[in-house]
């Protein structure tokens, strides 16, 4: 795993400019109003998946008041929140695998901007398994090493002790790995230590990255990357391009 530490991406999704900051919270809106409708609840002590979300959201920056008001928003108009679950899978330049993860209330129009988008990168969308048994599913948190005064070992022993899988040291920053089913508790262990998390979600890691020196695969991969990340019905993309 090391080398390849999620930190340097989120420090870059988190300085992005307020219009990209304001499409992530739509995106967070929208996953918060899926949670509360699944999980039956608005109260996060009784709503594990609530309880994720707005984790994730407030490590995204999300002010208080705003993840407050998606709750509320979803809870009044359960029916509101008609969303389908689909992940599409599929191959970018030079045999780059691209996992993408949508919210959608349209099929056809989120099929056509996914395709679209695999396009004009010179890819193509494959069948559903195509390339996601070279990802991992984990729970991935990540910690600033300029937030954490603690001790490394210390650290280590805590998250072991949480139910964590694995704990890896980057040079910037901690990464805790956990099976997906235990996530939540690693997490919630975390958050009551107050261990500083600057990323907590369930994610897909690449078991092998593909690199790409070729100039115009790179731009091809970066154009579908940037045009997924643009689509308001995509919540997630996972890919294992070396960058």
């Amino acid at each position: 795993m090391s080398g390849h530490s999620k930190f340097a991406n989120i420090k870059h999704k988190k300085e992005k400019n307020d219009a990209a900051k304001g499409k992530i919270f739509t995106k967070i809106g929208k996953e918060i109003a899926v949670a509360v409708k699944e999980g039956g609840s608005s109260d996060p002590s009784n709503n594990s998946r609530l309880r994720d979300v707005i984790a994730k959201a407030k490590s995204n920056n999300m002010p208080n008041d705003t993840i407050e008001r998606n709750i509320k928003r979803a809870s009044g108009d359960m029916s509101a929140a008609n969303y389908e679950h689909i992940t599409y899978e599929g191959y970018g330049p030079n045999g780059t695998a691209i996992i993408v993860e949508t919210l959608t209330d349209n099929k056809n129009r989120t099929a056509s901007n996914v395709k679209n988008a695999f396009t004009k990168g010179n890819g193509n969308v494959g069948t559903p398994g195509c390339v996601s048994f070279m990802f991992d599913k984990k729970g991935q948190i990540v910690i600033d090493k300029e937030e954490y005064e603690g001790d490394a070992d210390e650290l280590m022993m805590q998250v072991l002790d949480a139910g964590a899988e694995d704990f890896v040291e980057e040079e910037d920053s901690f990464e805790v790995l956990t099976d997906p089913d235990d996530f939540s508790a690693v997490r919630l262990a975390m958050e009551e230590a107050g261990i500083p998390m600057a990323s907590a979600e369930v994610t897909m890691i690449p078991q092998t990255y593909v690199e790409l020196t070729d100039a115009k695969d790179i731009a091809n991969i970066q154009k579908t990357l940037d045009m997924l990340d643009d689509d308001d019905d995509v919540q997630d993309v996972y890919h294992n391009w070396d960058e």
